[in-house]
């Protein structure tokens, strides 16, 4: 992320700053589930699934958090696949919707999100406050 934008953090007031990192950050006791894709030993991608909203407990809305995929294996159906599997794991959890933010620089994933049906929502608190942010939304 470093690599697109930068030191884009930097320009928000502290106090944004902050909330945006706290968002950004995924601490462990609030993933409900996580995928890792193997190519013999090496993980290759990666992707979470934590409560979205203020009530830890509430499974109805999930986050998807950092969905990332190895440069070397890019363009092979690996983020297709971590994404149809959230999908079916949301909904096994009884999950009705998934949610997700990403950035206006991240075209691949943005064309991912838009191709299996993922539609554009107002950016969810704290992200109202960034100008890059998009995020995303799909009911299961």
């Amino acid at each position: 992320m470093t690599a697109l934008y930068g030191s884009t953090m930097d320009h928000y007031p502290p106090e944004i700053a902050r909330s945006l990192s706290a968002a950004f950050a995924v601490e462990p006791e609030t993933i409900v589930a996580t995928l890792l894709v193997l190519d013999g030993e090496t993980a290759v991608g990666h992707a979470g699934l934590r409560p979205h909203g203020s009530r830890a407990g509430d499974l109805g809305v999930l986050e998807i958090k950092k969905v990332f995929v190895r440069h070397s294996h890019r363009g092979r159906g690996v983020s297709r696949g971590l994404m149809t599997t959230l999908e079916s794991v949301g909904r096994e959890l009884g999950s009705t919707r998934l949610v997700l933010q990403t950035g206006n620089l991240q075209g691949a994933a943005i064309g991912l999100y838009e191709a299996l049906g993922y539609s554009v929502t107002p950016p969810y608190p704290p992200f109202e406050s960034m100008p890059n942010a998009l995020c995303y939304e799909k009911v299961l």
